[in-house]
């Protein structure tokens, strides 16, 4: 089976083959030429930022696993601005983090395209909250275009880049989970002679303070010309070819982006063919003269869109403005929460036509509801041999759970179920040493004031890449503002979450070797009160080190260091390594469910014919941490490592 990075870089015009949504961004990034791409990962746009890290070098193309979306952010504009074509990508969350330089920017314009990339997650498969990026972007008056097949994503993205070179603006690509993560077939188009003679490109910046400082007396100018701008683009998306009016009848439905399909999909199901389409790829700005095109002769309109209305506020006020009289509905059918699919489709256009759906859906979630409530429940959980399970198992044996514990955004948010519970708050990204230093000024006071009094211990969890991310500028106020809080940065020297990245503490680049940064090296720097490096697999050291550093007046830094347990362990299944293994010996285990109900490592399980613990050798990845939890000695080495 040939890899995903030899097909996004087959070239073969013609060809069909199949991809994931996010691999024919990709292609269609690398169709378009791209020559710079700057990222920080975030589930669901991280297949992307991976499979430009692994064509990179053969492309021509400068990648870099940035800092934070902001830093990628700036790195893609800047190379827009020398002239080059660039992209960024990141997950909705991640616009959040780059907005301040987002929003700034966009009167300034680019020389070469610019495509954002930005991943919603509607339902929050994996992410804190469920925004809506077309806001983002009308918000910012930056166009958004969105996919409505793994083809689009490919074309709309090469068309992405061609609109922010001809109107000198950049462009939001908004892709959801399932358009991201779907797969299909791609019909490939022609690579440039740069990209398939790995030429790397580099740009020219032409200075232009006018156009490049954003003092006040500069940036009065931009608003008038983005809106300008706004509206010739609007006018080019009347003749957008992904966007096009389809079928006839009395009545017309409205389809931006994924929701074209879902409703195709429901008109066939309801067995409804007398429906007049408007299927748009350009939600943002809403193409006006193609929709009075669209309009004409219809008696009623349906806007099926996920999440926010903005398509359908767009329409309703131009309609108003127009004085157009024509029932137009919305969110008042269609659901403004969680991600839309068929179901959802056939309901909403079911009661706009005023027909029966196909089946009583009532009926069949009911049903649904009665069968789930008697399966068993399968709670996400840290990976056996996780690192993080052993960190937070000694902070609560220190702390003995009398602490605060505001985490992070991570792998290590898991800490928060049972038996752990050693998360008491995750706001975002970086959140949880500011959130800790808030709580301890706020309960004790500041370590330099008179009426300082520590009357509650404060426990910072936070990862080794989000640190890099966004835990720097709060760690730094934290040791300025003299707080007194632990941090512990649980350092599994990947960004294991998002599928194994490298960060500034690996050192390592798509390019090669970088340089690294120490996390102990930056606290020590910054002027932290107190600063080891602990490896976790020794419970005992780690628990010991952690009570040292409680004892210390100010913030104190405990870095928590032992390598992702699942990337060790593929590592080891790859080089045909044998991992060791741990039994339980029966006559020394005494029932106590210690290693259960305090530690909870998903290979230990209960023996309930026998009263005992035990481990299932198919999930024990032979960390040794079951044999310091148990107070009786029962887990022993049966297997060593080969």
């Amino acid at each position: 089976m040939a890899k995903v990075t030899d097909m996004v870089l087959l070239n073969k015009p013609g060809e069909k083959i199949l991809l994931l949504g996010n691999h024919a961004i990709a292609r269609g990034a690398l169709e378009a030429n791209i020559a710079v791409f700057a990222a920080y990962p975030g589930t669901p746009s991280s297949e992307l930022t991976d499979t430009m890290a692994a064509v990179a070098k053969d492309a021509g193309v400068y990648m870099e696993y940035s800092t934070n979306e902001k830093v990628a952010f700036e790195t893609a504009l800047s190379a827009a601005w020398s002239g080059l074509r660039s992209m960024t990508a990141m997950k909705h969350v991640g616009l959040n983090v780059a907005a301040d330089t987002f929003m700034s920017a966009v009167g300034m314009g680019v020389e070469g395209g610019f495509v954002v990339m930005v991943a919603d997650d509607p339902s929050m498969w994996s992410s804190q909250n469920e925004q809506d990026t077309r806001v983002f972007g009308k918000f910012a008056n930056v166009p958004v275009l969105e996919p409505c097949s793994v083809q689009e994503a490919k074309d709309l993205t090469k068309y992405a880049f061609e609109i922010s070179e001809k109107f000198k603006h950049m462009v939001i690509l908004r892709t959801t989970t399932r358009s991201s993560h779907m797969r299909g077939d791609v019909v490939l188009g022609e690579l440039p002679d740069e990209i398939v003679n790995k030429v790397r490109r580099h740009g020219k910046f032409e200075k232009d303070p006018k156009r490049f400082v954003d003092i006040p007396a500069h940036s009065r100018n931009f608003h008038p010309k983005i809106l300008e701008n706004i509206e010739k683009i609007r006018e080019e998306f009347a003749n957008c070819p992904f966007n096009k009016i389809e079928g006839n009848g009395k009545v017309g439905i409205i389809a931006p982006g994924l929701s074209y399909a879902y409703v195709k999909e429901a008109l066939s199901w309801l067995n409804v063919d007398d429906v007049k389409i408007l299927k748009l790829a350009t939600p943002f700005p809403v193409p006006y003269k193609l929709v009075e095109t669209f309009l004409e002769g219809l008696e009623k309109v349906l806007i099926v869109e996920e999440l926010e209305p903005v398509v359908e506020e767009q329409i309703k006020m131009w309609a108003y403005d127009k004085g157009l009289n024509i029932p137009i509905y919305g969110k008042n059918i269609v659901p403004r929460i969680y991600e839309m699919d068929t179901k959802r489709a056939v309901i909403a256009i079911s009661k706009f036509l005023g027909i029966e759906t196909p089946i009583n859906f009532e009926e069949l979630d009911a049903k649904y509801k009665e069968i789930s409530s008697v399966l068993p429940p399968r709670p996400p959980s840290l990976c056996p041999a996780c690192p993080h399970r052993n960190s937070f198992f000694a902070i609560n044996k220190a702390t003995r759970k009398k602490a605060i514990f505001p985490s992070d955004i991570g792998c290590y948010t898991l800490g928060v179920l049972p038996p752990l519970n050693a998360v008491d708050t995750t706001v975002a990204m970086g959140g949880s040493i500011g959130v800790a230093h808030g709580l301890s000024v706020a309960i004790n006071g500041a370590a330099n004031e008179e009426t300082y009094e520590k009357k509650q211990v404060v426990v910072a969890t936070i990862g080794d890449s989000t640190f890099y991310h966004t835990g720097l500028p709060a760690i730094a106020n934290a040791i300025y503002n003299r707080s007194n809080i632990l941090v512990v940065i649980v350092d599994n020297e990947i960004t294991a979450m998002t599928g194994d990245q490298p960060n500034p503490g690996t050192g390592e680049t798509p390019h090669g070797v970088g340089k690294r940064i120490p996390i102990e090296d930056v606290v020590k720097a910054m002027g932290a009160d107190f600063v080891e490096v602990v490896n976790p697999y020794d419970i005992k050291k780690t628990t010991e080190v952690i009570k040292k550093a409680l004892e210390v007046e100010g913030v104190s830094v405990v870095v928590s260091r032992q390598v992702c347990a699942l990337y060790r362990v593929g590592k080891a299944r790859k080089n045909k390594e044998k991992l060791p293994l741990y039994k339980v010996n029966t006559d020394k285990c005494t029932g106590c469910k210690t290693c259960i109900v305090t530690f909870g490592c998903p290979a230990i399980f209960w023996d309930a014919e026998n009263k005992k613990a035990k481990i299932d050798p198919t999930m024990c990845w032979g960390c040794g941490s079951c044999a310091q939890v148990c107070p009786f000695g029962a887990f022993e080495l049966v297997k060593e490592a080969e």
